[in-house]
């Protein structure tokens, strides 16, 4: 049950991709840790690694993304999902507090998976994902008000993300006629947005130049701005 005191507190868990570091956040975590202070937020902020750190094979970390891409009953694995789930299931406290998730690349994949485990177990269900530069995995219909995806796109709205092409959101439906349709944004999450930045796949995060537009803004402050605006009503 949420209380005056749980009101006040969020707990945020930061989830990488594959051949990342911990240091990805660093600034993002910075940004954060400000914008709830503004906000008179008491938060907790801790770097989740689903798929291991960078010496980890590549090959490895892709074949367990892709464990994570799908929510068929017969891909048990989701190796990431599941990491993730322990991680913040042996972290997280029983103060019935927020919790918000956002993911990099693969790590928005296992934040969506350990989500829908927590959820499933009843062990948090106040929460927000952020999927940002991630692949594109099938939104569940009861979780997709709680996801948000952000992706890198140029001057003229075209996605520069190779990522975030991967995947599909899409599924079959009836028409009123019961002809089959396919609907590619079926199991989309439920806020989708374009980001014009500077860079590439790896560039969401980054603060400085040359990761700077001509309003002088970096590409870290566009992406946690967008993301503020998402959550304003929830927090």
């Amino acid at each position: 049950m949420m209380t005056a005191n749980t009101a006040n507190r969020l707990h945020i868990y930061l989830l990488a991709g594959v051949k990342s570091s911990a240091t990805l956040f660093t600034e993002c975590i910075k940004r954060l840790e400000q914008q709830m202070n503004e906000q008179q937020l008491d938060s907790q902020i801790d770097v989740v690694m689903p798929y291991g750190e960078m010496e980890r094979s590549l090959v490895s970390q892709l074949f367990e993304v892709s464990s994570d891409l799908s929510n068929r009953k017969y891909m048990l694995r989701k190796v990431g999902g599941k990491s993730a789930f322990q991680h913040i299931n042996d972290s997280l406290p029983t103060d019935g507090a927020k919790m918000l998730l956002i993911g990099h690349s693969g790590g928005g994949a296992a934040a969506y998976q350990a989500a829908k485990l927590l959820e499933t177990d009843e062990r948090v269900l106040d929460y927000r994902v952020v999927m940002i530069g991630s692949p594109r995995i099938p939104i569940v219909p009861e979780m997709q008000n709680k996801v948000s995806y952000f992706h890198a796109i140029d001057n003229n709205g075209q996605s520069i993300d190779p990522i975030c092409r991967l995947g599909s959101w899409g599924g079959w439906c009836r028409s009123r006629y019961y002809t089959p349709h396919w609907k590619s944004n079926k199991y989309s999450p439920g806020h989708i947005e374009g980001i014009v930045t500077v860079g590439g796949h790896k560039d969401y995060f980054r603060h400085e130049h040359p990761y700077v537009d001509d309003n002088k803004q970096c590409n870290l402050e566009k992406m946690m701005n967008r993301v503020q605006e998402w959550l304003k009503g929830w927090l």
